[in-house]
Parts: C-alpha cells; sequence; structure tokens
C-alpha cells in the first residue's frame, strides 16, 4: 500500500524523519556507541555484532522490506539544520483489518535526550499514523521505572492502559511493561498511571 512511496519523509518543525540509508551506519554507529550506558537500562541485551555494518545494512534490508510490505515504518531521526542523526522511531506490528494498529519504539542518543526530539517525533509519526495509514490505535510500552519514556508518552496524547507481566526481555531479564495507548478520536479523558 505505501510501499510505493519508497522516499517517505515526515517533516517536523525541526526534523525530517526517513527510513534509514546505507550511508548513516557510520553516524548511527557511533551514536549508539556513545549513548550505550544510557540505552543499555531500557533495551534488550545487544548482538556481540549490534553495531557492525553487516547488522546494519540488515537492518536497512529489513526496513525496506516492512516499509515495502506495509507491516513498520522505520524511521531516523534527522535534525534539519546540521543534518545530525539524533535518535530513531519506529511504527511496528502494523495491524489491518478490525484492528488497525500498530505499536512505537524508539530511542535517542544521549547528547540528544530532553530536548523536546522525541516528542516532536512522536506527535508527527502519530498524526501520519492516523491521517495518513488511517490507523485507530497507536500502542507503546515501557518500563515502569522510565519516568522519561512514560513523561513523552503522556505529554504526546499516550493514556496509560495496565500492566504487562514480563512483556520483553530487558538488558537480560524479563520485565513488566507499563502499557499505553493513543487512540484516533480518543473520547476517554485523563487516566491515571498506578
Amino acid at each position: 500500500m505505501f510501499g510505493l512511496r519508497r522516499k517517505l519523509r515526515i517533516e517536523t518543525e525541526r526534523m525530517t524523519l526517513r527510513l534509514p540509508q546505507h550511508g548513516d551506519y557510520r553516524e548511527w554507529a557511533a551514536l549508539r556507541a556513545a549513548s550505550a550506558a544510557f540505552l543499555a537500562p531500557w533495551e534488550p541485551v545487544w548482538s556481540a555484532d549490534h553495531l557492525s555494518r553487516r547488522a546494519f545494512t540488515n537492518r536497512i534490508y529489513w526496513s525496506q522490506r516492512a516499509f515495502t510490505q506495509g507491516t513498520a515504518l522505520p524511521l531516523v531521526l534527522v535534525r534539519r539544520d546540521d543534518r545530525r542523526l539524533l535518535g530513531a522511531i519506529t511504527l511496528d506490528n502494523i495491524r489491518r483489518g478490525p484492528v488497525q494498529a500498530g505499536t512505537l519504539g524508539y530511542w535517542i542518543g544521549q547528547p540528544f535526550a530532553r530536548h523536546g526530539y522525541m516528542r516532536e517525533a512522536i506527535l508527527a509519526l502519530v498524526h501520519h499514523a492516523f491521517a495518513t495509514l488511517d490507523l485507530s490505535r497507536i500502542e507503546a510500552a515501557c518500563l515502569p521505572e522510565n519516568v522519561a519514556s512514560r513523561g513523552v508518552l503522556e505529554k504526546t496524547g499516550f493514556k496509560y492502559e495496565g500492566v504487562a507481566q514480563s512483556y520483553l526481555q530487558i538488558a537480560g531479564r524479563w520485565r513488566n511493561h507499563v502499557l499505553y495507548a493513543n487512540l484516533r478520536g480518543d473520547r476517554r479523558g485523563r487516566t491515571d498511571a498506578g
């Protein structure tokens, strides 16, 4: 469906969200390496070759295939004024039919955290998902103690829905996650996290 638009670009106030390219490898690997300690508490354990060119090439091919098939929108965040790669955001597990939903995931390099970039990216991608992809529900999950992630989700219209037990392996352990969702035309009002 949206595989025909291989040059997808979502513009925000300060960034371009686009599919990753082979030329992003060095900057991506350097940013991930420099931010490793910052990201490690919130991510699955990296494979031994996580930062290798081969792993990145496989990521590019997966991104292109998932985009073409309409199952995911894996995007990098590029600041327009200096073309710096800041992080990534993915709308994954896109389901069609009666569900019309997808799952949001993201990371930001440590030097760019707490500057509003991820908030800007989430708002733009959610708008694109509702207005262009005709999705009805965007889901997200994070560790209960990840105050920054919970905050950005709440500031972008996501509402707390509950806890998923042993949801994902993070830092080598099965961890519970708090679940959030953003609904197109949401009329639920505020929900308070437990």
